[in-house]
Parts: C-alpha cells; sequence; structure tokens
C-alpha cells in the first residue's frame, strides 16, 4: 500500500479537486455536502461544467494529479473516460463529475441530491 503525503480525509480531497478543476478552468464549480444525509453515498459529490471533450479531459486528469501529488492516491474507479460527456472519478467519500454543459443539464444531479448542502464556488479570477 502507498503511504501517504497527507492524511486522507473527504475535506482534504475536496479541497484538492476544487483546485484541480480551477487549474483547467472549469465552471459552475458546485460542492453537494452529502455527509448529513442518510444513506448518501459519498460525503461530497463535486460537479462541473467543461466547454468541450478535450476540456472535459484536461479538467479529470488536473483533478487526478493534484490528488495524486499530495496525497499518493488514484481514484478507486472512473468512468466515461471514452464518451467524454461526462467524466466520474470515484474516491469513494468524494466523487467527482466532470460533464459538458448540456449533459450537466439532462442529468441534473444538483436537483436529485437537493437536500444536501450545496455550495457555489466562485470563478478563480483571470
Amino acid at each position: 500500500m502507498k503511504s501517504t503525503l497527507v492524511r486522507q480525509d473527504s475535506d482534504t480531497l475536496a479541497d484538492l479537486v476544487i483546485r484541480g478543476m480551477q487549474d483547467k478552468k472549469a465552471s459552475d464549480i458546485v460542492v453537494l455536502n452529502l455527509k448529513e444525509l442518510k444513506n448518501a453515498v459519498a460525503d461530497y459529490f463535486i460537479i462541473c461544467s467543461a466547454n468541450s471533450d478535450t476540456q472535459i479531459d484536461a479538467v479529470a486528469r488536473s483533478v487526478e494529479e493534484e490528488i495524486e501529488k499530495v496525497t499518493g492516491e488514484s481514484p478507486w474507479q472512473t468512468e466515461g473516460r471514452t464518451n467524454r460527456e461526462w467524466v466520474l472519478l470515484d474516491y469513494v467519500d468524494v466523487v467527482v463529475h466532470v460533464f459538458l454543459r448540456d449533459r450537466r443539464k439532462f442529468y441534473a444531479l444538483e436537483e436529485l441530491w437537493g437536500d444536501a448542502d450545496i455550495s457555489y464556488i466562485e470563478a478563480e479570477p483571470a
């Protein structure tokens, strides 16, 4: 088993995910805190939009690299890399969703978890 550089907890992972998303200019970053919800599948869902399939891939890789660099961890599961409309990175306690804008509207995960504590992350100044 790999030793980690930092203790991995869901709050730390969430911060690293956001940093990785911001590094590649992901838009509309939303954090759904599911910790208080009964039967939630994770502590956090973190969702963002991308403008192209190329940006989806860049954002997903940036998140993976940021977490690997700080914690030494890789996602437990990944989905959607070949389709490139919605990439999911599952870190067990934190689940990352990188969507093409129209796919995000279609699936509306924010509405599915409407009783979660929702935080909207401001875009970094240019």
